[in-house]
């Protein structure tokens, strides 16, 4: 099992990474865009470390405040969904 979600989170990621870099591309040839919506659920999904890391490595989406705003929410909750299933594994252990 820790095989199969280990290998979600990493094919998401590169995913994830791959997207933001096409989008960026695109931005700079004046061609499709990637709709910020698809970018976010992207994060959403999983692909939270990879958006940051695309963001920082392509330099895009770092000035949008709406996204950063909506990024940064997803990683919050994230977060806490993460903490409280810490919690949760503790608690039942013991």
């Amino acid at each position: 099992m820790a095989f199969i979600i280990i290998g979600y989170f990493l094919v998401l990621n590169i995913l994830t990474f791959v997207v933001y870099g096409l989008d960026k591309r695109s931005a700079r040839m004046g061609g499709q865009r990637v709709p910020e919506n698809v970018l976010l659920f992207l994060a959403f999904i999983g692909g939270t470390p990879a958006a940051y890391a695309a963001r920082r490595y392509f330099r895009h989406k770092t000035i949008k405040r709406p996204f950063i705003t909506r990024l940064r929410l997803i990683l919050i909750v994230q977060i806490a969904i993460l903490l409280l299933a810490v919690l949760f594994f503790f608690y039942k252990q013991g």
